[in-house]
C-alpha cells in the first residue's frame, strides 16, 4: 500500500477544484493558453490510477501527436509521481511512456492521436483527450469511445477553441445530455496570467484571436466565415407562429446521400421559419423518395429543390409517380453568376444573408455546427466562393459531410411563388391565365 502521507505537490487554484468537484463520466473543458489544463487533467488520471480497485486498470492521456504527449504531458507526469517512484511505488517505463502503479498494478500511458493503431483493442477506464480541436473526430468516435463501453470508462476532454470541429461538437453536447458536463474559463476566471500580461495580449492581438485564445470564444467568427455560430445560436432561439409566416410559400430541400458515410437530409422550409429536418443513413433511392413523396403529399409545398449529384435517381422516380420537383446542381451555373462562383455558394450566401436577417432554424446541435463550417473567399474575378464539401472534410480531418446545412441551402435554390391556397385565389389566378401553375414563376 502507498503511504498516505506522501505528497504530489498540487495545489489546485479554486477553478481546478471546481472542474475536479462537477466532473461526470464525460467532462468537456474549454479553457485559455497557459491555464494550467494539461495538469489539472493529469492530477484527474493520477487520483483515478491511484484508487482504482479492479483489476488490470488502463488509462491513457492522448494529445494529437506523440512527441507532443511526451514533450508536455510525459515530462509533467513524471515530476507530479516523484515522490512515489522515490518510495518504490511506481515503475516507470521510459519505452512505452508508461507508468504502473504496484499496490493495484493500474497503468497510466502516454499516447499520440497520430497513430490511432496503437490505441485500437484496448479496454480503458478512462482517458485524457488533450487539444482535442485538432484530433480527427473518428480517434473518439471508432477508436476510444467503443474501448471505454467494457467498464464504463470515463474521459475528459480539454483544449483551447479553434473553429468548427470535435471539440466544439463536443462542447455543445456536454449541456444537453446526461452524463456529461461542460465548463468554460477565460483568463479573466482563472487569473492563471499576470493583469498586465493580459492587457498586453489584448492589446497586440486581433479581436477575433484573443476572443478564441484567451476568451474561449467558439462563436468568434473568422475573417473568412460565412456565417459565425453566434449567429447560427441565435436564429436557433427564434420562434415564429404560423400567422407571421402563412405567407410565404412552403419549400424542401433535399440532399441525397453522396457516400457510405453522409447522410441523406430533407429540410422544410417556410419564409422566417425552417423545420426539424430528417435525416436518413443508409437509405436506397426507391425509399427516399417514397419518403419524400409522402412530405409532398402531408405538406403540400410550392417547391422541391433536390441535389442532381446523387439524387437523379431520386429525381427519376418522384417525376414517375408525378412529382413536380426541380433538381439543381450544386457545381452548376448560378443565377447570378457576375457575382458567384456556383450554385451552391450562392445558395449558401443567400441563407447567410435569410439567417442574419431572421431566419429560424432548428435548436439541432449538428446544424448549428455545419452552417457555422465553411469559409469563403473571392476568386480572381471578383466571385464568392464557398468552401466545397470535400475541402470541409479535408480541413476538419476526416469531420464528417455538412449534410444538414446543404439541404436547408437547397431550399434557397430559387425564388418561390405560392400556389393559390383558397378557392378565391384559385379562381383569381385561373381567370389571369390557364397556364398550370409554376413555382419558379417570379
Amino acid at each position: 500500500m502507498i503511504k498516505k502521507d506522501i505528497r504530489l505537490n498540487y495545489y489546485p487554484r479554486d477553478w481546478q477544484k471546481q472542474c475536479h468537484i462537477n466532473r461526470q463520466r464525460f467532462t468537456v473543458l474549454a479553457l485559455h493558453r497557459r491555464a494550467g489544463k494539461t495538469e489539472l487533467a493529469l492530477m484527474e488520471l493520477l487520483n483515478e490510477a491511484l484508487k482504482f480497485d479492479k483489476e488490470l486498470g488502463f488509462f491513457v492521456y492522448v494529445s494529437p501527436y506523440l512527441k507532443q504527449s511526451r514533450a508536455i504531458a510525459w515530462a509533467r507526469l513524471k515530476q507530479k509521481i516523484e515522490p512515489l517512484r522515490i518510495v518504490g511505488a511506481v515503475d516507470i517505463s521510459e519505452v512505452d511512456g508508461s507508468v504502473t502503479f504496484k499496490h493495484n498494478g493500474a497503468v497510466i500511458r502516454i499516447f499520440g492521436a497520430d497513430n490511432p493503431d496503437a490505441l485500437r483493442g484496448m479496454r480503458l477506464d478512462g482517458v485524457v483527450l488533450d487539444e482535442v480541436a485538432q484530433i480527427k473526430p473518428e480517434i473518439w468516435n471508432d477508436v476510444l469511445q467503443p474501448a471505454l463501453s467494457d467498464r464504463k470508462g470515463w474521459a475528459m476532454f480539454i483544449g483551447t477553441p479553434s473553429g468548427i470541429n470535435l471539440f466544439s461538437e463536443l462542447y455543445f453536447k456536454a449541456s444537453e445530455l446526461e452524463g456529461w458536463y461542460g465548463a468554460r474559463y477565460t483568463v479573466y476566471d482563472t487569473h492563471a496570467i499576470d493583469e498586465d500580461e493580459v492587457e498586453r495580449l489584448r492589446r497586440d492581438m486581433s479581436e477575433t484571436s484573443f476572443a478564441r485564445e484567451y476568451l474561449c470564444d467558439f462563436s468568434a467568427a473568422g475573417d473568412n466565415q460565412l456565417i459565425s455560430l453566434s449567429d447560427a445560436e441565435a436564429a436557433a432561439k427564434r420562434v415564429y407562429t404560423i400567422d407571421d409566416i402563412s405567407f410565404a410559400p412552403k419549400i424542401i430541400g433535399v440532399d441525397p446521400a453522396r457516400f457510405g458515410d453522409d447522410r441523406s437530409v430533407i429540410f422544410k422550409r417556410q419564409g422566417l421559419q425552417a423545420y426539424p429536418p430528417l435525416v436518413f443513413r443508409g437509405m436506397n433511392n426507391m425509399d427516399l423518395a417514397s419518403r419524400i413523396a409522402t412530405e409532398i403529399y402531408d405538406w403540400q409545398p410550392d417547391a422541391v429543390f433536390i441535389d442532381s449529384g446523387a439524387g437523379a435517381g431520386v429525381i427519376d422516380r418522384l417525376r414517375q409517380l408525378n412529382h413536380d420537383v426541380v433538381e439543381v446542381a450544386f457545381g452548376g451555373r448560378a443565377t447570378k453568376e457576375k457575382q458567384f462562383i456556383n450554385k451552391r455558394s450562392e445558395m449558401w450566401i443567400e441563407m447567410a444573408e435569410w439567417i442574419k436577417e431572421g431566419g429560424s432554424i432548428p435548436d439541432n446541435p449538428i446544424l448549428k455546427q455545419e452552417i457555422s463550417t465553411p469559409v469563403y473567399w473571392y476568386d480572381a474575378a471578383g466571385k464568392r466562393c464557398l468552401e466545397s464539401k470535400d475541402d470541409i472534410k479535408k480541413r476538419l480531418q476526416g469531420g464528417g459531410s455538412p449534410d444538414l446545412a446543404d439541404a436547408l441551402a437547397l431550399t434557397f435554390a430559387h425564388n418561390v411563388t405560392p400556389k393559390p391556397r383558397t378557392a378565391i385565389e384559385r379562381l383569381a389566378t385561373k381567370s389571369i391565365s390557364d397556364r398550370e401553375y409554376d413555382p419558379l414563376n417570379y
